[in-house]
């Protein structure tokens, strides 16, 4: 049975939370699934292969879609996990992060989740205010280890 380790994906993250993904999946000899979750949109239907379906929030555009994974993502990805060494791949979600990475972990049985920080920038304060943390979320609503890794982390004796 294979193991698996998911590790939540945005574009402009730092490599630094793949890298490390990549590490534990290497240690846990997982495959590492790299999940993007399109916010905007809610999910109506996945098939037998993990393809989402989604309609968006607004009712202005009612487009239903098969969410595909972004190929600049993909790209990127690529080079970041060429000498990793392990098997990977992407899913594109739809809906809420820590509710799409969650179901996600569920249905593979993933060993560990595995997320960066948000930016601490005022962007990064005003989203979790409205929204939550998906870190926080993620680690509080279900069984199994999530693993946060810190990006741009305030240095606590230099802090004020």
């Amino acid at each position: 049975m294979q193991a698996y380790v998911v590790v939540g994906v945005v574009p402009s993250q730092p490599d630094a939370v793949v890298a490390q993904a990549a590490i534990f999946a290497r240690h846990f000899n997982a495959a590492l699934v790299c999940a993007y979750v399109e916010p905007s949109r809610y999910p109506v239907e996945e098939n037998e292969e993990g393809v989402v379906t989604s309609f968006p929030f607004d009712p202005d555009f009612p487009d239903m879609r098969d969410e595909i994974f972004d190929e600049k993502l993909h790209s990127h990805l690529e080079r970041v996990l060429e000498e990793a060494g392990i098997p990977w791949s992407t899913r594109a979600l739809a809906g809420d992060p820590a509710l799409a990475i969650t179901n996600l972990a569920e249905s593979l049985d993933a060993a560990m989740i595995v997320v960066g920080t948000r930016d601490a920038g005022m962007r990064g304060i005003v989203h979790e205010i409205f929204n939550g943390s998906v870190a926080s979320r993620l680690s509080h609503h279900q069984h199994r280890p999530v693993v946060v890794i810190p990006l741009n982390p305030i240095d606590v004796e230099h802090s004020g």
